[in-house]
Formats: C-alpha cells, structure tokens, sequence
C-alpha cells in the first residue's frame, strides 16, 4: 500500500489555495482525456505482453547478456527499476548493459573490453530512429559484430525497439521488432517493449503490468500532488528536492528528472528537479536545504520495511526510518515544505503503481502549467547543431 501525505509539512496558506485550485480539477482531467498522447494509459495487451516475454526468454537462452541502446525515455525507466531491485554487491542473474548515454571514446573502449568475450544481444532502442548518441554507439557495436561474425550473421545479434511511422531502423534486419505506439512520447514509453524487453529478462513483467495499472487508481492523488506542486511554485519554490534513502534508487530520481524536466520546463515555467541521498547528502547540501535559500520543496520517496539486521538490539530499518522523520521534523522547522509518498515496502508491484502515479502527476502537472505535457521542442535544438555536421556519416 501507499500512502500520500501532501498536507502535515506544506504551508497552510498553500493548502488554502488548494482549495480553490481544485476548481480546476474537470478542467485537467477533460484535456488529459481529450489528448492523443496517453497511450500509455491504456491496456498494452496480453499478446504484446507474450511476445515481449517470449523474446526476453530467447535472449537469455541464446546470450550471455543483453546490451541496451538507448538515452533519456528510452532506457532510464527500465534501466532505473532494474537498479532499484539490484542486490547492492550482486548483478541480476542475467546481465544486462545499458549504453548510449555517453559519447565518452574511453567509455567505449572499456565497454568493447568488457564484451570482447560475451556472445552478446543489441536491443536498439529510438523512437524517431534519429537519436544521434544512438545510432553512433550502435554503429560501433554493430561494427564489432561484423569482425566476428560476418556481415550477415549481425542480424542475429539485434532486437530492434522503434515507432511505427517509418524510419532508418525499418530497413535494419533482426532478430524481432517492436513498436514504440505514436501515442506514447518516450518519457512516458516505461509500458512498451522499450522497457518491458530488458526487463523481462530478470523480472515478471506481468506482475510489473498489473501493478502499473493500479496507478489507474490515484487519479486524485495525482492531481493533489500536481496541485500542490504548482502551488509551490506560485510561491518562488522553484526547486523539487526527491529525496531517497537507498542508494539503489538514485536512478529512480534520474528517471524523475527527465519526466518533469521535460514535461514543465517549456515557455520559462516549470520546477527543477534535483535528487539527494539521505543520510549522506545531509553532510553537503544539507546545510543548504536547513539554512540556506528557500527556494526549494522537497518529496521524499521511502518505505517503511526493509530487511532486518541489528545493531545492538535495534532495528538498522527502524533506526534509518527515525532518522528520516527526524530530518523531516528539522527541514520543516527551517521552512522547507515537504512532500511525503511512503510504500509499506520497496516490492515490484508497489514501485509499478508508482510509476504509473509520477507519469499521471506529471501530464496534470503540464496542464496546470499550460505547457504542452507530452512534447520536449527543447531537445531538438541540440540536435538540430549537430545535425548538419554528423548526418552524413552517423546512419543506421
């Protein structure tokens, strides 16, 4: 279960406005439902969801590991709840790698060594199939497949993950092929093959479905949350602290990161997001956050029960967990509001309804700001500048 509190540490006055704000709240849903672009709440389907499990199983029974390719919406969902589970000094059963972020040549090189001896799987992963860092570091894996198997046997080291409106990728031959629906922008994508594929091969990607439309559920929730948030931000706190205490789920605030960032931050609106780790953070920016300008909110993402060690008696989960209220407690007293969101515990069905309720925040959000919650124009600038430069000899 998950439980919500947007009301003990927030401001009065901001829960006054609230009030009025939910005036709002027909008005959000009317364009959420009205929109082209919730794919992603709708139900993927059962052959889907087989063909993605089906393939997953091959991979694992035909490679050593799976190497994804893909930057920003197309991996940071997966790759985020796969860290989240991930045993702190143990890998996952089946190894997989993700890659495509950096265009680091020493991280490319070290990559190329650590596959030099694994029979390994391409999954590519581009909506548009333009994705610059995407098509050089498949470019370079390709390449390497080509040295040791010929030419004609790469295809059957490829899963390719693209839309279905016709791009480069189309013409790539592999081993499958899914699409990425047109309805579903890709910071949104966490309930298409982009992410269910690398994840089927170490999870039960129907317990991760069913759990993911549980969020279907929080409609209100959601809009609390956006609300609030808003509101906030009226008041010059432009800043959103998420605040974790597993190490494992900083990925998860990266994943975080981009769905707001890039759902707000149009037209010179929108919050930005920042991430801390308590306990250690409170050592550097905690100082900061207490006494420092009050620029900023802060949501604090926890669990109540982890598993059980002791230290002199004592709870080390129960101790972790007095320390955070704690902390909350101090923050508030140095006029920080603060966002709770508590699960009884960190499981896969928990953090997939999760996932469903920042991804509904966040399209409300937009809304609230009347921005455009499913583009990113923004991005394509980048892209544009080096676009005339690379085009010619970055091709799939």
């Amino acid at each position: 279960m998950i439980k919500f509190d947007f009301e003990t540490y927030v401001d009065k006055n901001i829960l006054e406005e609230y009030k009025e704000l939910v005036s709002r709240k027909e008005e959000v849903i009317e364009k959420f439902n009205n929109s082209r672009m919730i794919g992603w709440s709708k139900h993927i389907g059962k052959n889907n969801i087989d063909k993605i499990n089906n393939t997953a199983n091959y991979i694992k029974n035909n490679f050593d590991c799976l190497v994804v390719v893909g930057v920003g919406g197309s991996y940071l969902g997966s790759y985020a709840f796969s860290q989240t589970f991930k045993k702190y000094f143990k890998p996952h059963p089946f190894e997989v790698i993700y890659v495509g972020t950096t265009l680091s040549s020493k991280f490319l090189n070290d990559l190329l060594v650590e596959l030099e001896n694994k029979n390994y799987c391409i999954n590519v992963i581009s909506k548009t199939g333009k994705t610059m860092e995407t098509k050089m570091i498949y470019n370079f894996l390709k390449d390497d497949l080509k040295k040791r198997y010929g030419e004609d046997k790469v295809k059957d080291h490829v899963v390719i993950t693209t839309s279905d409106d016709g791009n480069e990728l189309d013409n790539e031959p592999c081993i499958e092929r899914f699409d990425i629906p047109q309805n579903i922008a890709g910071r949104y994508s966490f309930l298409t093959a982009a992410h269910l594929l690398p994840l089927a091969t170490n999870f039960d990607i129907y317990e991760i479905v069913d759990g993911y439309y549980e969020g279907s559920n929080l409609i209100d929730e959601a809009f609390n949350y956006a609300g609030i948030r808003y509101l906030l931000f009226k008041h010059n706190k432009v800043v959103e602290n998420y605040c974790i205490h597993e190490e494992h789920m900083l990925p998860f605030t990266e994943w975080l990161k981009q769905l707001f960032a890039e759902t707000e931050g149009k037209d010179g609106k929108g919050i930005l997001p920042m991430s801390t780790l308590y306990t250690r953070d409170l050592h550097s920016l905690g100082q900061f956050i207490q006494q420092g300008n009050k620029i900023l909110f802060e949501t604090f993402i926890r669990f109540k029960n982890s598993e059980i060690i002791n230290y002199k008696s004592l709870d080390i989960n129960s101790i972790n967990n007095m320390v955070l209220d704690s902390v909350i407690n101090a923050h508030s007293k140095g006029d920080t509001n603060i966002l709770e969101i508590t699960m009884d515990e960190l499981s896969v069905r928990e953090l997939s309804t999760l996932i469903y309720f920042f991804m509904l925040s966040a399209a409300f959000s937009g809304y609230l700001f009347e921005v455009n919650p499913f583009n990113h124009p923004g991005v394509d600038v980048y892209k544009e500048e080096v676009k005339n430069i690379l085009e010619e000899i970055i091709t799939f």
